[in-house]
């Protein structure tokens, strides 16, 4: 791996680890037993590295989830393996991040909202229309209001002034509202399929 690369991995691993305010150039050169200058040689500031590292960490999330689109066989299967691959991603990230991001990295907020606002809820209302075909989902449920209300909800768990810290587990939370927001769209047919899902912890029969 080029020394270029190598910057963006160590730094996305201390971001997510501690957010990215706390983390200084000099904690990603010490992490890579460089000087700092090295890094300068590649990237202008620190911002410009949040960014590239905010972008891919978008890019394999967006692998990850499509591999779930493609691989799954009903909407109740494709929300399982959707709620695992979260529950890796929140046991891995600094609940400050995405604050750090919206207040001292516009445009790594800037991807992550397009993110938020496109794909993810474009892959929520996918997955609400492709269950109220099945007859998993409630028919009634209007899939461009509750797909906007669960991209809202996810980022509402990383507010600290709702959810304090020192008071909350932030996975528990994340996945509490999953659960909730879940149990909410499943018809009885739903909630036998994805209850068995849970149980076997295999695909569906």
């Amino acid at each position: 791996m080029e020394i270029n690369e190598r910057i963006i991995v160590a730094a996305e691993s201390l971001f997510m680890k501690y957010g990215a305010r706390s983390v200084t150039m000099d904690d990603i050169a010490r992490e890579l037993s460089v000087s700092k200058k090295t890094i300068y040689q590649y990237y202008t500031d620190k911002d410009e590295i949040v960014t590239l590292v905010s972008q891919a960490h978008i890019d394999q999330e967006k692998e990850d989830f499509n591999k779930i689109f493609e691989t799954s066989h009903n909407a109740i299967e494709e929300m399982f393996k959707m709620s695992q691959c979260m529950r890796k991603i929140v046991t891995e990230i600094n609940p400050s991040l995405l604050f750090d991001l919206q207040k001292y990295h516009r445009k790594a907020w800037d991807l992550y909202l397009v993110y938020k606002t496109e794909f993810i809820k474009n892959s929520v209302v996918n997955n609400l229309s492709k269950g109220i075909e099945e007859g998993y989902y409630r028919e009634e449920i209007d899939v461009e209001i509750i797909a906007t209300y669960r991209v809202e909800q996810v980022q509402m768990a990383f507010d600290n002034k709702i959810f304090t810290r020192n008071k909350f587990n932030f996975l528990v939370v994340q996945m509490q509202l999953f659960d909730h927001f879940l149990h909410g769209l499943l018809t009885d047919k739903g909630r036998k399929l994805y209850k068995n899902y849970q149980q076997t912890n295999s695909d569906p029969k």
